[in-house]
């Protein structure tokens, strides 16, 4: 499961990633603090985040799931990338899935994405506690 947040479209964003195995169990839960980014940025680096460990890990076979309908009909070539940045992150996506033996990409409900969408924010949240502060 892959989730992005922006606090602000752009604002402050986070990427959230969640990834089980086979038998359902949590092998690991990532965060990352993107600064100023949009929504959308931060869906696809919540994707390549989680992309990147399982291939770090080992695995072969993957099925993702995500609540942006952008981010899945994108990469199922349903819809064409338009905007410069997006594209660029749509194809290491792409790169890093021509690794893997097999991969589906599934859209979600949000309802069913509260594990990434809790990891996308507690990165932001994260980076405001370690923030210094300003008197």
């Amino acid at each position: 499961m892959v989730d992005g947040a922006s606090r602000g479209n752009p604002g402050e964003a986070g990427s959230g990633a969640v990834i089980f195995d086979q038998t359902g169990k949590t092998v690991g839960e990532l965060t990352r603090y993107l600064g100023r980014a949009t929504n959308n940025v931060a869906e696809y680096e919540g994707l390549l985040m989680g992309l990147e460990e399982v291939l770090r890990l080992g695995g072969k076979r993957l099925r993702v799931e995500s609540d942006s309908e952008l981010l899945v009909r994108q990469m199922n070539g349903l819809y064409r990338v338009k905007d410069e940045k997006l594209s660029r992150l749509h194809q290491k996506a792409q790169a890093l899935l021509r690794r893997l033996d097999a991969c589906r990409i599934l859209h979600v409900r949000r309802e069913q994405n509260r594990i990434a969408d809790r990891l996308a924010n507690q990165a932001i949240d994260e980076a405001h506690r370690k923030a210094p502060k300003n008197f």
